[in-house]
């Protein structure tokens, strides 16, 4: 009998809650995740991060969302959008674990960009000084794919999709792999002076 009395009392408590017992706080109208941003989001280490944001624009058509500098100019935090895409950075500072790919002596991350004209992309990036790391070509997995380093060491890959032959991909594949067979990296074998 006294279980009955208390499971009444705890509905009754329940019941006078939902009319009009405590308010519930209301849900925050504050998304914990900011507007514009995706799941993964790179955050570059970069010597010289506002010349790096300048290159950005010219090079992948970059528009600058927001940027705090020190009052030397150093950049604290920088947000760039290319295509539908935020990329975060900021200048390396002393006493940080942060490295600049120049100061490690490369990249081991890279940067991938879908487009719709990858060569267009491509010419533009080489104007604004982008280095060839492979060239842009069709590749046997039915892209249109290249990669670039910009002047800061960041590497960059310029990509689409493309319609290709099973004859086209055959080869291209037969081609990559030889290279493979040898324990070279395509982009190695073709341009050795800009690893």
């Amino acid at each position: 009998m006294a279980r009955k009395s208390a499971r009444k009392s705890a509905l009754k408590s329940k019941k006078t809650t939902k009319r009009g017992g405590k308010a519930k706080p209301s849900p925050s109208k504050l998304s914990p995740i900011p507007p514009g941003f995706r799941t993964v989001t790179p955050y570059l280490a970069i010597e010289g991060a506002a010349q790096a944001i300048e290159f950005y624009k010219k090079a992948f058509g970059a528009k600058e969302l927001s940027k705090q500098a020190t009052p030397d100019g150093k950049i604290m935090n920088a947000s760039v959008k290319i295509g539908d895409s935020i990329v975060l950075m900021s200048d390396v500072f002393p006493g940080s674990d942060a490295k600049s790919p120049n100061t490690l002596g490369g990249s081991p991350v890279t940067l991938h960009i879908y487009v719709k004209d990858a060569d267009r992309l491509w010419q533009t990036a080489l104007s604004a000084g982008a280095r060839v790391i492979l060239p842009l070509d069709n590749q046997f997995w039915g892209e249109r794919y290249g990669q670039l380093a910009d002047p800061f060491g960041h590497r960059w890959s310029i990509s689409m999709q493309v319609k290709m032959s099973r004859e086209e991909m055959d080869a291209k594949q037969k081609e990559a792999m030889a290279v493979f067979a040898q324990s070279e990296h395509p982009s190695y074998a073709e341009q050795p002076s800009q690893v």
